[in-house]
């Protein structure tokens, strides 16, 4: 017999199997909150997640929804953890123990703590690490779902890639990044006009209430639809390009605090607050230099060397070439044939000897010989500069950036979608 068409039978054979348990003591009975298609969601397993939720409320200070807000979004959450995990069955997508571990041992060791030490804290938190580790099994299996199902979907064209590129040197947005916080109003799928309006109200109402003085994490917890509502509405950091374009709209004129007025896509009306803004520049310094290198070998002394480099040094200010003299002399190949040029160079190009005498030049000034695990060298430094380190591997980065823009609008709809699509009955009336 299906599940969902007679969802009351299975609460009764539930209850029925819980009472007849045990006769010396009396339980609180549980029972069936939602059914989720074949699946269903009982009170014992909903409290179980709320008291988890609450813990780590609490520890993140956003402790002031109220109880049946809260309980309404973790539900939700439920509803459409469920609804993944059911798909995810069908595609035979699991995660072995040993996945598991391993997972969780990287998560330890990036909190500096042994397995041992996580678990111990985890608890220490008042949360279950039973039901923690089973959570993050099914966070992994949908992970893997929404990447099978949605990610190849998205596709990115090298001319989408080079758009990227000259829209961000044009706007420099790629160096810029956006704290946010967003709440959705969500509409369905083919939402009426009638349920549009609805949310569009709604979505006016709860900005209203923040231009009031209203707490944004707050509105978000108990008000948002979106997959970051039980977080408070955080995004995190997210680059400029990494924004959807309407986002990025909505927010580049904010300063820190403020909040966006609703705004429509697809999957409904938003509001984001800006937490704040910053450059995401990685300027180092950077010096042009130039050297002679005499390798030591068994015909060659550290002595002699050194005396051959002395030499070519007087001569150099003695008015002879630099460049000349290093593809005469310069026993390293890479440079020899360039007239000694290293051509730019950051911290921790060179090795520690090399980078401490070229920090020690003037500009134009020919170091005395000095010796490196290469051999003995010479060395003169040609000018130095500041350098965006952040624009290497452009194409790599507009890539990405793109990759995870459409991502993430891809998975707004296509959880949208199935949560419409599924089969969801409300059995407790109170939830």
């Amino acid at each position: 017999m299906n599940i969902k068409k007679n969802p009351q039978l299975l609460s009764c054979i539930l209850l029925t199997a819980i009472a007849t348990t045990s006769h010396a003591e009396v339980k609180p009975l549980d029972h069936i909150v939602v059914v989720v298609n074949d699946d269903v969601i009982t009170k014992n397993m909903l409290d179980n997640r709320i008291n988890d939720f609450r813990n780590q409320l609490e520890l993140s200070r956003l402790s002031r929804i109220e109880p049946e807000t809260l309980k309404k979004q973790v539900l939700e959450r439920m509803i459409r953890d469920t609804i993944q995990t059911q798909q995810a069955k069908l595609f035979g997508i699991t995660v072995d123990d040993l996945t598991l571990n391993r997972t969780l041992e990287r998560l330890a060791k990036s909190n500096n703590m042994s397995l041992e030490m996580f678990r111990d804290t985890i608890e220490t938190e008042g949360l279950s690490y039973t039901r923690f580790r089973e959570q993050t099994r099914n966070e992994l299996i949908i992970n893997q779902l929404q990447q099978r199902i949605v990610a190849r979907k998205i596709s990115v064209s090298d001319q989408e890639v080079q758009q990227h590129i000259e829209q961000n040197e044009t706007d420099d947005s790629s160096k810029v990044s956006y704290h946010l916080r967003h709440i959705l109003i969500a509409t369905p799928e083919s939402a009426s006009p009638e349920e549009i309006n609805t949310a569009k109200q709604k979505a006016d109402k709860v900005y209203k209430k923040l231009i009031n003085g209203a707490d944004f994490k707050d509105l978000a917890l108990k008000e948002s639809s979106g997959r970051n509502a039980l977080k408070g509405g955080d995004l995190g950091k997210r680059k400029a390009n990494e924004l959807p374009k309407i986002f990025l709209s909505a927010v580049k004129n904010l300063t820190s605090g403020e909040i966006s007025k609703p705004f429509k896509s697809a999957s409904g009306f938003h509001l984001l607050q800006l937490v704040n803004r910053s450059n995401d520049q990685l300027m180092v310094k950077q010096m042009h230099a130039r050297h002679i290198l005499i390798r030591t070998s068994d015909e060659t002394s550290d002595d002699q060397a050194r005396k051959t480099l002395l030499q070519a040094k007087q001569q150099i200010e003695d008015g002879a070439n630099f460049a000349e003299l290093a593809s005469k002399y310069s026993e390293d190949p890479g440079s020899k044939v360039k007239g000694g040029d290293l051509g730019w160079a950051g911290p921790g190009d060179f090795v520690d000897g090399f980078e401490n005498v070229a920090n020690s030049l003037a500009i134009g000034q020919i170091s005395e010989p000095f010796k490196t695990p290469f051999g003995w060298h010479i060395l003169e430094v040609l000018e130095h500069r500041e350098h965006d380190k952040s624009k290497s591997n452009k194409e790599n980065q507009a890539r990405n950036a793109i990759q995870k823009r459409k991502m993430d609008e891809e998975i707004r709809l296509w959880l949208r979608r199935i949560r419409d699509e599924a089969y969801v009955e409300f059995i407790d009336q109170d939830s």
